[in-house]
Formats: structure tokens, sequence, C-alpha cells
């Protein structure tokens, strides 16, 4: 896309504009009370978007200071007669040292037809046809009169568009595709006058507008990042929308549309004001009260919410601004911060509420959500996967019948609905700016969360500048986990299930690798004995392996050791995973055979658990207690049975188990379980 670039004076105010529409710019500050435009001079009708706002970005202070003393411009001296000779010559000199890192990466014969230079003094110069160019106005003749100088009705209609516009796009950022989708779903008769709908938005300040990337600073290389999920993960190619034949676009984000140097990346905060303590809201003990909370679970939603309530800057524990102190989640946001021209606000508080599997996480989550709901404010649950989103929803539903969540994921019938909740995945994030005031992350380790620093920079991007971020995890990061020991992070844990019951912990069996046993055709005694005491105790058996390939002869040979028990294997790869899953919950399957796909969220009642080649290293400590937790997750069975099969007994075993008798005794101590 391309975009014109003007500089104008109104009063004392200097500044560098970039305009999709130069006839509604002309509109506005001549029809503006009391602020009378001076000089309005335009520099190109249409030059790359991404180097029209690297000028803008550039700023009015920084004119003149890329070249000697006696070539600055005379900010205080437009005349045509400058604009035509002498200064003619500086102004593109200066336009030309703004975008020299742009222009080298160009055929030097293409450079002067890139920038498109005019320099024009458009307060003397008459409109005609020749003066703007098609690609600077967006006007469709058949929604809108052309005459947008002297046609009130125009302006009229036009203002009309930019409000919805502008309402649309609350706390959303989206590229030019993504708009097209939502105009098409939301306000058709708009779609073909958007350009000019923007630009009025823009001007009047309900809109804000970048590229997709942003600028390298002058004379600097290697400082381009992805403005939608901050990355550097870029490459170059030609583009017909620009004519740049080397205009970068973002790797990283490219499954949720191409986000290019001159690609037009909209948004707009979300309306209103933060919501803050003292607003009005239900008391805290009376939002505890609603919800039915174990004792644990109550004592960390009233943590959680202290902290919800808590107004922006009042003590709050966050760790020093480095980035190896900052851990491992705040090292990705600023990571991706560092080389990034995008503004930021600074970043939220943050609260880990560090729950055992099964703790009931969902349920401590709604106090939180009332809050922040009853006092006027949104709120984003995020989490890695969509069925979690399908899960969750009714759930949400239900409890707040007032307010029903939105969900979004990958080809939801919802996805340019608004709502004061919101479920969505991960992913969905690159699509908000500024529009929540508590983002709750479920799942924090989980893949593809875990380690993304695209993800981390967008969901902290979603979030308000006065907004609050809360952490879910029963198994967080090891810096997040160091954080919390040294009073570094707000947090709250919760050692013990909802039905009060010790976690089950995993029992040990000596064996060799699953590849050996499938070679010979025969499984160990001991882990055959242990399969069958499951089965006549009459619970639902997981049998998680390491390799997908794995799955079916592991199937057949645990049938032949097992006969007359419905067993059944799946992975990732299995178009009918979900049938067996709900096929296993019914008991109609009484052993699945799976990966780590079914290590989070699946509940399966009274059900025990076998983990073959435990020492592998695709199975580390947060994943073998992922996988343990799906055992005694029932009050009628919360005992369950946890076996560790492998050949050594490694460090990431012997963690694992060690964090599940940590919490343990961290929940007898503090009096949470059930006396037998």
């Amino acid at each position: 896309m391309k975009a014109a670039v003007y500089a104008v004076k109104a009063g004392e105010r200097r500044e560098v504009r970039v305009s999709l529409d130069l006839q509604v710019d002309l509109r506005w500050w001549r029809s503006r009370p009391g602020r009378e435009v001076q000089e309005m001079l335009l520099l190109s009708s249409g030059m790359p978007l991404g180097w029209a706002v690297k000028l803008a970005e550039h700023g009015w202070g920084e004119f003149g200071k890329t070249r000697p003393r006696k070539e600055r411009i005379d900010q205080d001296r437009w005349s045509q007669d400058q604009v035509d000779k002498p200064e003619k010559g500086r102004w593109q000199s200066w336009v030309e040292d703004v975008l020299q890192t742009e222009l080298q990466a160009e055929p030097v014969g293409r450079r002067r037809k890139l920038l498109g230079m005019n320099l024009l003094d458009l307060n003397r110069t008459v409109q005609d046809d020749g003066l703007l160019s098609p690609e600077c106005t967006g006007w469709d003749q058949s929604v809108l009169a052309p005459d947008v100088l002297d046609s009130t009705q125009a302006w009229e209609r036009l203002q009309a568009a930019a409000d919805q516009l502008a309402a649309l796009l609350a706390g959303r950022q989206l590229l030019v595709p993504e708009l097209a989708a939502l105009l098409s779903d939301t306000a058709p008769p708009w779609a073909g006058a958007w350009r000019s709908a923007a630009q009025l938005a823009h001007v009047q300040g309900r809109l804000s507008y970048a590229a997709g990337l942003s600028g390298a600073a002058p004379g600097r290389r290697g400082l381009v990042r992805c403005r939608r999920c901050g990355s550097g993960q870029l490459r170059r190619t030609a583009c017909a929308a620009c004519g740049s034949a080397a205009c970068a676009y973002c790797e990283a984000c490219l499954a949720l549309g191409r986000s290019r140097a001159c690609a037009l990346l909209l948004s707009s905060a979300a309306p209103g004001p933060a919501v803050h303590n003292g607003t009005a809201g239900t008391p805290p003990t009376e939002v505890l009260d609603r919800w039915g909370l174990s004792p644990a679970q109550r004592a960390a939603a009233a943590a959680a919410l202290a902290f919800v309530a808590r107004p922006p800057g009042a003590g709050r524990a966050e760790p020093p601004r480095s980035a190896r102190a900052a851990g491992v989640v705040q090292a990705l946001v600023q990571r991706a911060r560092r080389a990034s021209s995008h503004r930021l606000a600074p970043s939220p508080p943050r609260f880990l509420l560090w729950a055992v599997t099964g703790a009931g996480k969902t349920e401590m989550i709604f106090p939180l959500l009332a809050d922040v709901l009853e006092r006027g404010g949104r709120a984003l649950v995020a989490t890695p996967r969509r069925d979690v989103v399908l899960e969750l929803a009714p759930r949400l539903a239900k409890a707040f019948p007032s307010s029903p969540p939105v969900t979004l994921y990958g080809g939801s019938p919802e996805r340019w609905r608004q709502g004061e909740l919101m479920l969505a995945t991960t992913h969905q994030l690159m699509r908000f700016r500024h529009a929540f005031d508590l983002v709750i992350i479920d799942e924090l380790d989980a893949f593809p969360y875990h380690n993304d620093p695209m993800l981390a920079y967008a969901a902290q991007q979603a979030c308000r500048p006065y907004g609050k971020f809360i952490y879910l995890s029963a198994t967080p990061p090891a810096e997040l986990q160091r954080e919390a020991a040294r009073g570094r992070l707000s947090h709250a844990k919760v050692p013990v299930r909802f039905h009060r019951h010790p976690l089950p912990v995993p029992m040990r069996i000596t064996m060799n690798p699953v590849a050996s046993c499938l070679r010979r055709g025969q499984l160990p005694l001991a882990l055959v004995r242990a399969l069958r005491r499951s089965v006549e105790r009459g619970a639902q058996l997981f049998v998680f392996a390491t390799r997908i390939a794995q799955i079916t002869p592991l199937t057949q040979l645990l049938a032949r050791h097992l006969p007359g028990i419905s067993i059944a294997g799946t992975s990732s790869e299995d178009t009918a995973r979900s049938e067996k899953v709900a096929a296993f919950r019914s008991r109609e399957i009484r052993l699945l055979v799976t990966t780590t796909i079914l290590e989070r969220g699946v509940t399966v009642p009274k059900s025990d658990v076998f983990i073959l080649d435990a020492d592998s290293s695709l199975f580390d400590e947060a994943s073998l207690v992922q996988m343990s937790g799906r055992a005694g997750r029932a009050k009628d069975d919360p005992a369950g049975n946890v076996v560790f099969a492998s050949p050594q007994w490694t460090r990431g075993q012997k963690q694992a188990v060690a964090q599940i008798k940590r919490m343990n005794r961290i929940a007898r101590k503090q009096g949470y379980l059930r006396e037998r």
C-alpha cells in the first residue's frame, strides 16, 4: 500500500502526517474552528506506507538534524518560491536521509519513483486531477459523493462511516484483509469507503494506524520488527502493492495474514477508562461467597482478587527490569520490545496462580471475572488450545449468563463479535490492542504459549495500560517459580485438589524401552500385573508413550496381554481423536494409548496412569506432573495409581515426584487435607 505524506503548521504546532486520503485531510484541517492552518506542504503524494510512517515517526523535532547546519530547512519560512527553488533539494535530502536504509535496498533507478516527491504548497495549489494520486484517495462513487471538499452531505455520511469504523475497531488491531472481512460481515455499505473513513477517524484521534513492520532508525540496520507480533523473523520480496523490490514481511505470524512493511495495521484502544480499585463493585467477601470454593481455593482466589483490585503501582511485587531477572515470560516480552518502535504501555503487573492439577482453577477465576465485569471492565481468558476454549465456553456462559463469553479461535463464527468477557486461543491475542482490564493466561507453561516471544508480546498488547495479568499453571516455568520464591512475583499456591485428598505419588517399574518390547513382542510381567490390577479395580487406564509410530503396535501388544478389554490408541494425527476420547470418558474404551496430547485438560473419573519410557528426554518434570495429574481427580476415587515405567530413574522423574510430595506436605501443613 502507498500513502501520502505532508507537513502542516497550525498555530505553534508543526507535524508530519500520513494520509490515506488527502481530500479528507484538506477538508478536516480547513474546517477546524480556532485552529487556522498557516502552511500545508505535500512532501509525497504516494510512497510505500512503511516509509511514510517512518517519516512521521521521525518527528518534526528531528527536521534538519541529519544535515549540516547551513543546509537545514528554515521551518518558519515556507513560501512557494522557497519550495520551488533552493529548499526543494533540501527537503528531498532530508527525506532521503531518513529513509536511507530503505532506499539502499532498492535499485538505483527505482528510488526516486518510489519516493513520489511532489513538494507542493497545498494552501496555494488549486486541486486538480493531477494533484492527488489514485493511491491517496479512497472514495467509492456508489457510496459517497466524490467532492468531499464542498459537499456537506458527503462529509456527514463520511463522519457516520468513521464513527462506525472506530466502534468496530475498538480494542482491536487488524490488517487490511482482516478489516475487509470485518466490514463484509458487519457493515457492508462502508466496505468500499473504508480508507476515507479510516483517515477521518485517524485525524480525529480515534483510530491509529501504522505499517505492519517498524522501520529501522536512520543509519541503522537489523532493527525492523513486526508490530503485530514483535518478531524479527523477516523476509524480503518484490511487492506489487507498494512497488518496492525489497518489501519485508514477517514469517512468524504469517498464519494470521501477511504483515508487510507496507501493510496497513489499524488499531483503536477500547473505549472508557480502565477500572481500578474504588470503583463500584460487589464487596470481595460477597464475590467469594457465591462460588462455593474449598478453603484452599478461597484463599488463593482472595489473594488474586486483592491483586486485581489493587490500584496501579501500589505495592506490587515485581522483579527488576533486566531481562534475566524478569523471568522467562517477561524476558520474552522485553526481547520483542527492545528493537520495536511500536509504543507499548509499561509492562502490566502479574500474578501467578499456582494450583495443582485438578485443583479447580476455572472455579477460582470466577470471582476475578465477576469483580472486573461488575466494575464495568472487560476480561479475557486465553488458553493454548481450541478444544479447551470449547470446553470452557459453556461453563463460563452458565456462570455469567448476563455476559456470555465470546469465543475466538481459528474459524470461529464469533470472530468479529465484541463482548465484556472473551475466551480465545492465545494466537487470537494478536488481533487485540489495549482491549482488556484483566488478561488471564491459562496453562502458561504449555505449547504454544510457553517460550514463544510472539505470543508473550501479543498478550501484553492485548492488556490495557493499567490492566492486570493472571497466569494459571500447575507446573509454572522454573524462572517464575524462582521469582515467586524470592518474593518478586505476586502469587498464590493451591497445593490440594478440590476434594481435599493428597495427590497420588508415582510408583516406579523398571522395564526395557518400549521399542525393545515391541521388537520382542513381549511386555514385562511387572507392568502387565500392574495393568491387570487397575483393570480389576474398575479403573480407566491412560497409557502414555513417547512416539506416534509406537501407538498402533503398542495397542496391539497390550490387547494380547489384556484380552477382553476394549483398547484403543490415538495421537495428534488421529482424525477420530475426539470420538475416542469421548468413548474413553463413557467407559466404552477402558484403556487408551496416547501421546502427550492428552496430558492436559482431560478429566476421566476413576483413572490410573501408566507412563512408558518415563526417562525419555521428551518427558520433562512439567509433562510428567501433568500426566500424573490425570489420576485421582474424582472425589469418589481420589487416590488413583500412577506408574513411571522406564530403564532409568532420571532427574526429571525424581523432580516430578518431589514436586508432588512437596505440594502434599504444604497442603497437610496448612490444614487443607481432609482427615481420614
